[in-house]
């Protein structure tokens, strides 16, 4: 079976899982964009069970909303997003950006797409770049 593999920014948690994935949604709910400080959240969903972690699992933060089903995780050292739970225990969630290597599994769905970011779209014909642009 394939692995896939993942990490903090500052590498000190490292973790791996079966690349069996249910889900792969783009979450552009207000919450999601607040917890992500983005336009939306990017989050692979498998078996709660499904995650060996390698280092740093002492350093796994987690904040649950109060009175709401919202959750993340984070590196207690740099604050990058990180799997976790869901406050269900339905599913453990994984934030596609901590992930090293790719899953197989490409996103399935936008969801909450009424809630998405006023500058979402326009934003996905501005003009690209392959590094940092120059200041003119």
């Amino acid at each position: 079976m394939e692995k896939i593999i993942g990490s903090c920014l500052c590498s000190s948690v490292r973790f791996e899982c079966d690349d069996v994935i249910k889900h792969f949604h783009l979450c552009h709910c207000s919450q999601c964009q607040k917890a992500t400080g983005s336009a939306h959240a990017s989050n692979l969903f498998t078996e709660i069970n499904n995650i060996t972690w390698l280092a740093g699992a002492e350093l796994v933060k987690r904040y649950d909303v109060p009175g709401r089903s919202i959750s993340n995780a984070f590196c207690g050292q740099c604050g990058s997003a990180l799997p976790y739970a869901s406050l269900s225990g339905k599913a453990l969630v994984i934030p596609a950006g901590c992930l090293d290597n790719a899953s197989s599994t490409q996103p399935q769905s936008h969801i909450f797409y009424a809630e998405k970011a006023s500058w979402y779209e326009p934003a996905l014909g501005s003009i690209k770049y392959n590094t940092l642009p120059s200041e003119e």
